[in-house]
């Protein structure tokens, strides 16, 4: 890959290219106010590595043709995990919270609407969910970097601990994206539609920069760790102490079926796989193929997004839902 960004380059310019890499700068804790000074003059100033900076940049500018194995020989790891860190704090106190503010003012949080009540609640079972997987970085994967840097080999490898948590990255693109379609098609439209569009835009660009910013720990500082771990393996580091283990974590409608519906009203009205069955005469592994198949047609995947939908086509009534 050509990089696109390079020392000498005014740190101005490469903002002025990409909007975006004013929140990697913030991120590294670069701050405004730089004149003219080059990339390589303004990473000096804030005390930042600036080949691990121009490294993260021009991997965000094009992740698709990122020659990860030439990156990972430039990259320091201490500097990248600074930067990863940074980033968990601005989602979760900051970008997170800032959208539910905009959201609670774009929609009618009114006793009445319920429809508005569980969208906010859809939302603040993504943002617990993206929190809780930042915090797991925080608590499991990072530690276990710092003891490799130390030249202490942890008794799990890297890619184990990293196992606990793998599907996180698809589940919280999954929600963020079931969150959007639920506001786009279902919520119904009032005097704050700009309000709501505002947000939806906050929102999209909120998935996207998640979206890289899981993408660089998969890739290049996964990649990192790993040759980090081989070398102190080859040179026989000390074994370090376990890590503490915390505890598990636990289409379109018209596609629907009269029976997927009937699956639907019983979901929203918080019956179990096993009561259902009871209810509908059927078995369990059946009830599941019916949920499988609503979640592949609406695009619908939790037990909140379903009951908006189930409101909204007038498949329960309010006082049916279960609270």
């Amino acid at each position: 890959m050509t990089e696109k960004y390079h020392e000498s380059d005014p740190m101005s310019d490469v903002i002025s290219d990409d909007y975006r890499m004013l929140q990697m700068m913030s991120r590294f804790g670069i701050k405004l106010g730089f004149g003219e000074q080059t990339v390589r003059d303004a990473c000096r100033a804030a005390g930042v590595d600036v080949t691990t900076f121009l490294t993260v940049v021009n991997y965000l500018k094009d992740p698709a043709h990122a020659h990860i194995g030439e990156m990972v020989e430039r990259i320091s790891l201490p500097a990248l995990m600074d930067y990863l860190r940074t980033s968990h704090t601005y989602f979760v106190d900051f970008r997170l919270p800032a959208i539910r503010r905009k959201l609670i003012e774009a929609i009618d949080c009114s006793a009445a609407n319920r429809i508005a009540f569980l969208i906010l609640k859809f939302y603040d079972e993504y943002a617990a969910e993206v929190a809780r997987h930042m915090e797991y970085e925080n608590t499991h994967v990072h530690p276990h970097v710092e003891s490799l840097l130390a030249g202490r080999l942890p008794a799990e490898s890297f890619d184990a601990v990293v196992t606990q948590h793998s599907d996180n990255h698809a589940s919280i693109e999954k929600s963020i994206g079931e969150l959007k379609n639920i506001i786009i098609k279902y919520y119904p439209s009032d005097n704050n539609a700009q309000l709501l569009n505002d947000v939806l835009m906050d929102i999209y660009m909120t998935e996207e920069d998640l979206l890289v910013h899981c993408r660089l720990e998969d890739t290049l500082f996964a990649e990192c760790v790993r040759r980090l771990e081989a070398g102190v393996r080859q040179t026989g580091g000390a074994e370090a102490e376990p890590l503490e283990e915390t505890q598990a974590q636990s289409g379109t409608s018209e596609g629907l079926s009269q029976r997927e519906r009937e699956v639907i009203t019983y979901v929203v009205r918080g019956l179990s796989n096993k009561e259902i069955a009871e209810q509908m005469f059927i078995s369990v592994n059946t009830v599941m193929t019916h949920r499988r198949n609503i979640s592949r047609k609406l695009d619908i995947r939790s037990a909140a997004g379903l009951t908006i939908y189930a409101i909204v086509n007038h498949l329960v009534s309010l006082d049916e839902v279960r609270e």
